[in-house]
């Protein structure tokens, strides 16, 4: 990919363009290409239809690039067998951070004796589709954006509908009406991966629209825009989430049996220690993970919650951060992660984060760390 785009640096190429010169398909090449762009080894630009660029720093990333001649294999058949055929120990791991598209950082976690963006990858060139499940906020959405850069998202509720997956027309700036396609169709026609986020809360008639994509078809039908026949390119694929104990979050059978893969998600209590979470907070929120799979507790803080616990820490200091903590909770819930915090932490009491009493105007004028009182004009 480095060394395509390095001899024609004066040609903005699209990801069909180098697919096409490459022989790969539109899902690796973006891939590629968007990794170009985090490492700074390429300019992108455009936004419905990226194009990429070599800057001054593609010429030494294609030194060592090697671009097999078009047509030499199939796209994904090849990657899915040589991975297949590779002892694993001798398969190059990603164990450690990745950055995602959003700039935040993703540690990688094991899943059948393999880094979980690995064991994806893997599935993904084999096109067995995916299914998330597990508690809002372990890191379900954040391992799916860490393993495909090329993700488009759908983010499911009780509201979403077809034209929300497949498109609908909407009004242009001259007063007509245009059709655009929706997350669905691009994903398809891209070869790029999908993430259906919180897909158990979206109506099954809804998700029906997607089951032709994912079976042997690999096609839709775009009714709404004259019949089009919609056909899924080399690299397309369906991932989707679900949270169990979301009120009215319901797995059908309809939808479980186009998941072949079903992988259950946890928070990492020993990544969270690792990541210099509060020590004495990682073990509540272990204490109380025990209490809600003993089924004495509906709630306990996940990754997410923990990772929300550190900044608010740094930013407004511990007592704060271990009230947010129990605000947060539900609450029906709400005592229960309140004594828990006051066991581990040595607290007298502690209750959820509270405005208090209004401050008089000098006082809040003053800098953090002031008490804001004054003897005889001088600072007490």
């Amino acid at each position: 990919m480095a060394r395509l785009l390095a001899d024609r640096p004066a040609d903005p190429l699209t990801i069909g363009d180098m697919a096409r010169h490459l022989g790969h398909s539109h899902g690796a090449v973006r891939n590629a290409a968007l990794t170009l762009v985090r490492r700074g080894e390429a300019d992108q630009s455009g936004t419905g239809q990226p194009e990429f660029r070599a800057n001054a720093k593609t010429a030494a990333a294609a030194q060592t690039a090697v671009i097999s001649p078009p047509g030499t294999h199939a796209p994904r058949t090849q990657a899915a067998t040589a991975r297949t055929t590779t002892p694993a120990a001798a398969t190059p791991r990603q164990t450690g951070p990745i950055r995602r598209a959003g700039g935040q950082l993703y540690h990688p976690r094991e899943l059948a004796d393999l880094p979980d963006v690995e064991a994806l990858n893997r599935l993904r060139d084999a096109d067995v589709p995916v299914l998330l499940y597990g508690p809002p906020g372990t890191g379900k959405t954040s391992l799916v954006e860490a393993a495909f850069p090329d993700l488009l998202t759908v983010a499911g509720d009780g509201d979403t509908t077809v034209g929300d997956l497949i498109g609908e027309y909407t009004q242009a700036d001259s007063g007509g009406y245009v059709f655009q396609y929706g997350p669905l169709v691009t994903a398809m026609t891209e070869g790029r991966a999908l993430l259906i986020d919180d897909a158990t809360l979206i109506s099954p008639k809804v998700l029906a629209a997607l089951y032709p994509a994912m079976d042997g078809r690999r096609q839709i039908q775009v009714k709404a825009h004259k019949g089009e026949t919609i056909k899924a390119e080399p690299g397309f694929y369906v991932v989707a989430g679900h949270n169990p104990g979301v009120h009215g979050a319901v797995l059908t059978e309809a939808l479980a049996s186009r998941f072949s893969v079903q992988i259950q998600i946890g928070t990492d209590y020993d990544l969270a220690l690792a990541l210099r979470i509060d020590a004495r907070v990682v073990r509540v929120a272990r204490h109380l993970a025990h209490q809600v799979e003993l089924g004495e507790l509906g709630w306990a803080p996940q990754l997410r919650e923990l990772l929300s616990y550190q900044k608010t820490e740094a930013v407004l200091g511990t007592k704060a951060a271990l009230a947010n903590l129990v605000g947060i909770a539900p609450v029906e819930d709400r005592d229960a992660v309140a004594d828990a915090v006051i066991k581990a932490v040595g607290v007298k009491k502690i209750a959820p984060l509270t405005l208090g009493k209004q401050l008089p105007a000098s006082a809040a004028r003053q800098p953090p760390g002031s008490t804001g009182s004054t003897l005889r004009g001088r600072p007490r």
